[in-house]
């Protein structure tokens, strides 16, 4: 199965547990407004590949990669599952771990033929890092031009999957970073029995010299950076809405597991 990627990165440090061999894919349908790789946009374009060739570079430097594996990004993965299905179960074969960084927004729980592909991928998947943008439909179109059924129902499927999840979310001032709606994203995570991690992400202007060479106007001109420090703050509204769903039904309130590392 041949695969469109934008590119591979050998040293990846933030995309999954350990140093992790990253495979940048081709092609996305959401135009988040902070997005900063708008190169990847694209679907008709990308490097074709095969998952041997990948799988080929891995083993090349298997001992770099020792807690690590292969996480692939984009772009949206999910939009070339059958690559992903080749490439993981290749992966397996070769005990690698493997994660998807993804939106979700690829998913479709209405389409039975798809849910077969999505129910092969999960058991060759260790982990899937979901970026939720934003909880409240109105304001994630807004925001991504995509409504986000799809992607919170891809969240709870990866719960009944019993797939390892870590959610991310970006909080950008003046979009994402109200409480309202930051509690109501841990109020809605916090069914989920597979969350292992929870990363709040400051918004940065990094991405901003690609779009002024792709000629692109950037969205959020003129958007300050948030803080690490701000970031944490919010972080904490997410967490009390994540133990007020899990007081609610029950189970343990404690968040410790997804506190670690700040600060």
């Amino acid at each position: 199965m041949i695969g469109k990627i934008h590119s591979l990165e050998s040293f990846g440090t933030v995309d999954g547990p350990g140093v992790r061999y990253v495979v940048f894919v081709q092609g996305c349908p959401m135009r988040c407004a902070y997005c900063h790789n708008p190169d990847t946009w694209e679907i008709n374009a990308g490097t074709p590949m095969e998952p041997e060739y990948i799988i080929e570079q891995f083993e090349r430097n298997r001992s770099f990669y020792e807690s690590g594996g292969i996480t692939v990004t984009g772009g949206e993965p999910l939009l070339q599952i059958d690559f992903l299905i080749d490439l993981f179960t290749k992966a397996k074969e070769k005990n690698i771990h493997t994660c998807i960084d993804t939106s979700g927004i690829a998913f479709n729980p209405e389409s039975p033929e798809l849910l077969k592909k999505y129910d092969t991928l999960m058991a060759v998947t260790d982990l899937i890092m979901l970026d939720i943008k934003h909880i409240d439909p109105e304001h994630h179109i807004k925001l991504c031009k995509q409504k986000n059924d799809n992607i919170l129902a891809f969240a709870k499927y990866t719960g009944e999957k019993n797939v390892d999840l870590w959610i991310r979310h970006v909080v950008v001032p003046g979009l994402t970073d109200e409480d309202e709606y930051l509690y109501k994203l841990g109020y809605f995570i916090g069914e989920l029995p597979n969350l292992k991690a929870l990363d709040v992400l400051p918004y940065h202007t990094m991405g901003v010299v690609k779009y002024e060479k792709l000629g692109i106007e950037y969205p959020l001109k003129g958007t300050p950076a948030m803080t690490q420090k701000e970031a944490i703050e919010k972080k904490k509204v997410i967490l009390d809405g994540i133990r007020a769903k899990r007081k609610e039904l029950g189970l343990s309130e404690s968040t410790d597991h997804l506190t670690e590392g700040d600060e």
